[in-house]
């Protein structure tokens, strides 16, 4: 892989079960999002590209969650341009807003200060000498990944438009497709 402007993107699919390939706007999830990565300047690759690979590309690598499809492009570009100014890992956070209560037992104790927490959804932008150091991601699960690559390294937290949610059941597609037609 040749040095280019821009970081390199990928997509990835493990242990997302078949909720990629349900469509949006009539086109899969994993589509969507793949034209995001594309549109946004990262050079997306795939599964064919081993990870060894990537890490002695000496490029930032931008991860896209398919069940975040329609996070805009320009927002990954903005996490990318962030990454590659601050040589920080960048995390795309949706702010959360359920209420959150704490279990004591068999009941529900007090509530958590929701301004201390985040929902990670995408991009999670890692600088170049972040992956150089890596033997391999571990997991692409972006909270799992995230709560790792804090142990290690500085976080830049960016707060993610509504459109780049995170779905876990494609029912919860309409809210999104809603809300993309209310922006347009």
């Amino acid at each position: 892989m040749e040095d280019e402007d821009g970081p390199l993107g990928w997509v990835p699919l493990d242990g997302r079960g078949s909720l990629p390939f349900a469509l949006v706007h009539g086109e899969s999830l994993v589509a969507a999002a793949s034209w995001a990565v594309g549109e946004s300047g990262a050079r997306l690759y795939d599964a064919t590209v081993t990870f060894d690979e990537v890490r002695r590309s000496g490029q930032d690598l931008l991860l896209h969650d398919p069940l975040c499809p329609l996070t805009p492009a320009d927002f990954l570009a903005d996490a990318a341009a962030r990454c590659r100014e601050t040589g920080r890992v960048v995390v795309g956070y949706r702010p959360v807003t359920d209420t959150v209560k704490v279990r004591e037992g068999d009941h529900l104790g007090a509530g958590v200060d929701r301004d201390t927490l985040r929902l990670v959804v995408s991009p999670v932008v890692l600088p170049a000498d972040v992956v150089a150091g890596l033997d391999d991601l571990g997991s692409t699960d972006f909270a799992d990944l995230v709560g790792r690559l804090a142990a290690d390294h500085e976080l830049e937290w960016l707060e993610a438009p509504a459109l780049a949610g995170r779905i876990t059941r494609v029912e919860e597609l309409v809210v999104l497709e809603a809300l993309s037609r209310a922006s347009a």
